[in-house]
């Protein structure tokens, strides 16, 4: 164990969204669930953590890079997963470097963390679920656990609730478990990502910035001062999770839209209840959600769902490639970019743009308004409002990367490279 090597491995781990809402826990500690929730995984193409996990005899101590900058490890939802994942370590062998490993020297060797974020962290897009899902998938890769990602979705939950459901692709169910030490609570796919592979999805990202209440605080305050919090959890919810899950499995979209959108609109009216009451969407996010629910009701069938998470930032689904061309081009009408770049303006997968028959910012100035407006108030462009659109899909669980070159950790001294 003198030698000075470095063992490394980097992995990609996707955000989710949920359409059944997780706010509140019964455990604080061991970060359980007051319900269930059931999520849509993006496409890591689009929103991703990417993670780089190394070991070396050569470390002196555990240390973190998120996004280029050093941050601490000790807290204790990080010390928990480090900890976990020790436990369960078996021995590895690295032929081609000479290095072995064995069980027991996993306690005394310290790690090194780089992750990335390629969307806005801590701004209500769940970017702790991907980094945790990350962290989690590369450390038990690197110490060769001989677990499934179930079993790793219950470490990844003492990182951050969400985390768990980013271990696996497509939609997932967070069950809610009856175990007192939560060793049942885990996340499982309800249906792969390509079951329903005409959905689309749009994110409208109208803030980058931090939230001004953290999620974890925030369901702290609910729980303790919302009336109405305790009938949501054990009277709503589990009505509405059966309900998703068989809209979810048969691909039923005017139910699931209905649902995600009562979803989203109870959860935030939870977070008004709360004392001091929790403003977490603005006022751009509203006239989003006025936008689709005009749309859906002048179609007479819903054509897009919308929810947001504790952020102001909008979660779109259409229900096919037809409507989410309709979608941006409303979305593009009512909040047309202030820059010229409009390459800059919608990211992911740009052929929407294309579909749309946008090709450049005169295309969006020239858009007519959508034909269920009828007064002038509502043909109002709120310019620049939207900081940019994400256009992605549902996607895959977690994966490695092989090619060295992605790594964020020098192979050779441990150290970050790039952001």
């Amino acid at each position: 164990m003198t030698e000075k090597w470095v063992l490394m491995v980097t992995a990609k781990a996707p955000t989710n969204m949920s359409v059944i809402k997780y706010w509140g826990k019964r455990d604080e500690k061991l970060i359980l669930a007051m319900n269930e929730s059931i999520s849509v995984t993006f496409d890591p193409t689009h929103l991703c953590t990417t993670t780089t996990v190394a070991v070396s005899p050569g470390f002196d101590r555990d240390r973190m890079w998120l996004n280029g900058k050093e941050m601490s490890l000790s807290g204790s939802r990080y010390q928990n997963c480090l900890r976990k994942i020790r436990a369960r370590a078996s021995n590895v062998e690295d032929e081609t470097k000479g290095i072995k490993i064995a069980k027991k020297d996993w306690e005394n060797l310290h790690v090194h963390i780089s992750s990335y974020n390629n969307f806005p962290t801590a701004a209500g897009l769940a970017s702790s679920a991907s980094g945790f899902a990350c962290l989690v998938y590369a450390l038990a890769k690197l110490m060769n656990l001989q677990e499934d990602n179930g079993k790793l979705s219950a470490i990844a939950r003492q990182g951050s609730g969400s985390a768990c459901r980013s271990l696996h692709g497509g939609f997932v169910k967070w069950v809610l478990g009856k175990e007192e030490d939560g060793s049942d609570s885990i996340a499982v796919q309800l249906v792969n990502e390509k079951h329903w592979d005409d959905l689309v999805i749009i994110i409208a990202v109208v803030s980058s910035q931090q939230k001004e209440t953290s999620s974890s605080l925030g369901m702290v305050q609910t729980v303790e001062t919302s009336t109405l919090m305790e009938y949501r959890a054990k009277e709503i919810v589990p009505k509405r999770a059966i309900e998703m899950e068989e809209a979810i499995k048969n691909r039923d979209f005017p139910t699931f839209a209905r649902l995600t959108c009562a979803e989203n609109n109870q959860f935030h009216a939870i977070c008004l209840d709360t004392s001091p009451p929790i403003f977490y969407m603005n006022d751009t996010s509203h006239r989003i959600i006025s936008c689709v629910e005009k749309w859906n009701r002048s179609s007479g069938t819903p054509q897009a769902a919308y929810t947001c998470d504790a952020g102001p930032n909008v979660v779109l689904m259409a229900r096919n490639r037809e409507a989410a061309t309709l979608l941006l081009r409303r979305l593009l009408f009512h909040f047309p970019p202030n820059s010229i770049d409009l390459d800059s303006y919608v990211v992911g997968d740009k052929s929407i743009l294309k579909d749309a028959g946008i090709e450049d910012i005169k295309d969006v100035e020239s858009l007519p308004s959508p034909p269920e407006i009828k007064d002038e108030i509502s043909t109002h462009r709120y310019k620049g409002e939207i900081r940019y659109f994400i256009c992605t899909r549902p996607g895959k669980g977690p994966v490695l990367l092989t090619d060295e070159t992605q790594a964020l950790l020098n192979p050779k001294t441990g150290l970050p490279t790039k952001i």
